[in-house]
């Protein structure tokens, strides 16, 4: 028996009320002969006889049993958990649980003192019940969302499964799907639940994997891959049939990869999705990036610069002329970067353009390009076209080839401040590759100002945050010094007060621990020393120390950085940053 129940065996709702000054004797027992002739619960006749309120009910229990108050409409809950107790259940107690983490369940009551209702529930989960209280409100409306989305899942299960044996597995009877009607098709509603539970659950992309006897639906959140669902396997084509549909692509297309967007509204915000779809050995792969507007940080401040490193990388963008590189990996925010350092130089007084592919954010004051390869709008040709509209800021979606990097450079050297992206592992590696697409040194020293590689780390849950103590030999491994902690002016830190943090996993963060995403980055600015090195020649570790020796962070460092003052774990700083030394 918990310490909960122990409590609530002794405790009884009307006699705490009592105990806070809330309501008399004489007002409970009017209560409980309105309750015994309406059968309804006590709390809920206090709050019909307005002598208190929902809220002065969760926070009196929350308070005398020491458990937590939940504000359920800050948590999305997931079907999956919301089936581990019946339905008929959960509203007979008013109830509904919302995390599991190994064997505790943690479910949200509007009366936690029911010892018999948490009994029943690890009678029939064989999972201890961790109780904490949320108002009948918003309980009611979270059963309502969880088991109507249950249902709306089996449900939509069972119709693909029936479209399956109906033989939909071949491709060739697509045409079925418009007979279903534009309304309540299966397929059509399941594709609206894959996007919208997407977007409600803050995913930035979704796979739609065919296999052999399945197709799996993953959801990219912070960075990590999780199965959300699996339909059956002969729903494929009529899946991916839906997904072509709405990007407006070629339906009998199987051979070829195919791009294409999706712009739709979910919640009253206006999302667009970038779609990518490749042929497969068992079908065609999709993959939706989700772009949403309302979630884009255009702050420089927001994106988790270290002070020095941000007035490094605002003095670069401050310059008139020259190039302005953010590099690294796919998926390490170079875009969000971009915008945010466009946005703060859109001013009336400049005219700015980019160059993109594809425009994924559209920021207001901005001119910008979709590039079209296939008809000869590639980068150098809008670039070129560029030149000719009296630009003072240019973005370039990406560097990626001799011709569009020598008319960055040269529309650099001409009074123009280019900002871009290129694929490189770090900043001092970036040099190395701009000369090996045949870029002169000379032309790269003159033109090039600030190089930026970033990362992005997950950050630790702010609920659930421990403090670990670091282990000799761990200090040693990162290259913890007195001087390091200086340079990342972290001089109040030592060996004696000295910690790093992790998240034990908990409601807030779906039991992962981390929740959100933060940057890392190292901001190379290019002296007169630098210059030197790469007219000799020098190598990429000679860059590399000359710029440390400027006053360049690492990408290792900047995430040490993160790590000591609690922002993400060092399981992470070595994830991110396992090349660095």
């Amino acid at each position: 028996m918990t310490d909960i129940q122990h409590v609530a065996k002794k405790l009884r709702l009307g006699d705490a009320l009592i105990q806070e000054g809330l309501i008399n004797e004489e007002q409970l027992q009017q209560a409980l002969s309105l309750q015994k002739k309406s059968g309804k619960r006590l709390g809920t006749i206090l709050v019909e006889m307005h002598l208190v309120t929902e809220n002065d009910i969760v926070q009196i229990l929350s308070k005398q049993l020491k458990i937590p108050v939940i504000d359920l409409s800050n948590y999305l809950i997931d079907p999956v958990i919301a089936k581990l107790i019946p339905e008929h259940i959960a509203k007979r107690h008013m109830l509904i649980p919302i995390n599991k983490v190994g064997n505790k369940l943690t479910v949200a009551m509007v009366d936690p003192l029911n010892i018999i209702a948490i009994d029943d529930i690890q009678l029939m989960t064989g999972l201890m019940v961790k109780p904490v209280v949320a108002t009948f409100t918003d309980i009611n409306k979270a059963l309502q969302d969880a088991y109507g989305a249950v249902a709306q899942q089996e449900t939509l299960m069972d119709e693909l499964g029936e479209i399956g044996k109906e033989g939909m597995e071949g491709g060739d009877d697509l045409d079925q799907l418009g007979e279903l009607g534009e309304n309540d098709a299966p397929i059509i509603r399941l594709c609206n639940l894959v996007i919208s539970q997407a977007v409600q659950n803050g995913v930035s992309d979704i796979h739609i994997e065919p296999f052999e006897k399945e197709i799996r639906i993953r959801y990219r959140q912070d960075g990590v891959l999780h199965t959300a669902m699996s339909p059956p396997k002969k729903a494929t084509a009529a899946i991916t049939s839906r997904i072509k549909i709405m990007s407006s692509l070629n339906i009998a297309e199987k051979r070829l990869p195919q791009d294409g967007r999706i712009k739709i509204k979910v919640q009253n915000r206006n999302i667009d999705l970038r779609v990518s779809i490749l042929p497969v050995i068992w079908g065609e792969k999709i993959v939706m990036r989700i772009l949403d507007q309302t979630s884009l940080r255009v702050n420089l401040e927001d994106l988790g610069f270290e002070p020095e490193t941000l007035k490094r990388f605002k003095g670069g963008i401050a310059s008139p002329y020259g190039i302005l590189l953010v590099t690294g990996p796919t998926g390490s925010g170079k875009t969000t970067t971009l915008y945010s350092a466009l946005t703060s130089l859109n001013t009336i007084e400049r005219n700015c353009m980019t160059a993109e592919d594809p425009v994924e954010y559209m920021l207001h004051g901005i001119n910008q390009v979709q590039c079209k390869p296939e008809i000869g709008l590639t980068f150098a040709a809008a670039l070129r076209s560029f030149l000719r509209q009296d630009p003072n800021i240019i973005m370039v979606g990406e560097i990626r080839d001799f011709e569009t990097a020598e008319i960055a450079i040269k529309a650099s050297m001409t009074g123009h401040l280019v900002l871009s992206t290129l694929h490189t592992n770090d900043a001092p590696g970036t040099i190395g590759r701009i000369i090996n697409m045949g870029i002169e040194p000379f032309m790269v020293t003159t033109s090039v100002l600030v190089i930026q590689a970033q990362r992005l780390v997950r950050k630790v849950c702010k609920d659930c945050k421990f403090e670990i103590k670091p282990r000799v030999e761990q200090i040693a491994q990162f290259g913890i010094t007195p001087e390091l902690l200086r340079r990342l002016e972290l001089p109040h830190i030592n060996e004696k007060n000295m910690f790093f943090y992790k998240g034990k996993g908990c409601e807030t963060c779906g039991n992962a621990g981390n929740k959100g995403r933060v940057g890392v980055y190292e901001v190379m600015i290019m002296t007169e020393r630098l210059r030197e090195i790469i007219l000799n020649g020098g190598s990429t570790d000679d860059i590399r120390k000359q710029a440390m020796d400027d006053g360049m962070l690492s990408l290792r460092e900047s995430a040490l950085r993160k790590a000591l003052i609690g922002m993400t774990s060092i399981e992470e700083v070595l994830r991110v940053t396992m090349g660095e030394h």
